[in-house]
């Protein structure tokens, strides 16, 4: 069962959330919370929903049905108080080409009611936040994408929100461009307090940085936790794989092994030094760690042993590529 946060504790509290186009579900009754301060992923493929479901967050399209509260806001109701607490970046940023991208900042900051000066002052501390202080003066045309990018975070920031909503920001930049670019996101996240929402369709980008995740598979949450919840939750649908090695090897061991109630089989190879040592792989059905120790430990020398985790990475193919669709 998921957790329950209170309106206080949250940022965003989305029920039964739906858009349809005709006969089209572009969002399919989704409910999600997102905790004030976290950095939140919806990790999906394109045309799973996610942008769909930031334009209704915005009040930029409405539901076909359910309710979203942005910072206790109905979007449907107050579109633009929820534009002024919440900064969106979208994966095609527009900006003056032929100004500056301190124009381009001071005049987003003359825009949401900021004064002249602390526009200015504002724009040249953002821009020195970002990594573009000495590109400040340039014309934002002459820009790569990277750069665009960092200046579309100080533009968003520069409001002072609440949130920050990130569709896409890693589309078309060089990999180094994007590690920087997820720890600037971190480093201003943590800094600021600020309640981040990622969308994205690249699973290592979300794991990166992201507190929780959302799966978003044919505009419905087919999952939804940290890491580990999710690696949980694939354990109980999935065999439990614990490896292990021991000194020496006998047929004797392996069958102790095949024994325990749970396990379902024992595949053996042979490691170390002149096959000195042997390595088994222990298919379970229920986590049985523990039995399985306390054999290899009295019937021959355990040198190591581990449960094999899920990553992101098997969470991806399981709901994505496998087209699986679980409820949260």
């Amino acid at each position: 069962m998921a957790v329950q946060y209170s309106v206080i504790d949250s940022a965003v509290d989305i029920s039964g959330l739906t858009k349809a186009y005709g006969d089209y579900l572009a969002v399919n009754r989704l409910d999600l919370t997102i905790r004030k301060g976290e950095i939140f992923g919806l990790l999906g493929p394109n045309g799973a929903g996610k942008t769909t479901t930031i334009l209704m967050m915005l009040g930029l399209t409405e539901p076909s049905n359910g309710t979203v509260r942005v910072l206790g806001l109905d979007p449907a109701r107050s579109s633009l108080d929820i534009k002024r607490k919440v900064g969106y970046m979208p994966d095609d940023l527009g900006f003056y080409e032929d100004r500056t991208a301190t124009d381009n900042l001071i005049y987003t900051a003359r825009l949401n009611g900021l004064s002249e000066e602390i526009a200015r002052e504002s724009a040249k501390e953002l821009l020195d936040r970002v990594g573009l202080s000495a590109a400040g003066g340039k014309k934002v045309g002459t820009y790569s994408r990277g750069m665009r990018q960092r200046l579309g975070l100080a533009d968003v920031l520069i409001k002072r929100p609440e949130m920050i909503i990130l569709d896409e920001p890693t589309l078309g930049i060089d990999p180094k461009g994007v590690t920087e670019l997820l720890e600037l996101i971190t480093v201003l996240s943590k800094e600021e307090g600020l309640t981040v929402l990622l969308s994205s369709h690249h699973l290592q980008q979300v794991q990166q940085i992201c507190d929780r995740v959302g799966l978003f598979v044919g505009g419905k949450l087919v999952a939804c936790g940290d890491i580990e919840q999710l690696s949980r939750s694939l354990e109980q649908k999935n065999a439990i794989i614990v490896e292990l090695e021991v000194g020496r090897k006998t047929e004797q061991f392996e069958q102790s092994i095949g024994e325990i109630e749970g396990v379902n089989s024992v595949r053996s190879s042979v490691s170390g030094m002149n096959g000195s040592h042997a390595a088994f792989e222990v298919v379970c059905d229920a986590d049985v760690t523990p039995e399985i120790a306390r054999v290899a430990a009295t019937e021959s020398e355990l040198l190591s042993l581990r449960k094999r985790s899920y990553h992101l990475d098997d969470i991806y193919r399981r709901y994505f590529e496998g087209g699986d669709a679980h409820g949260a």
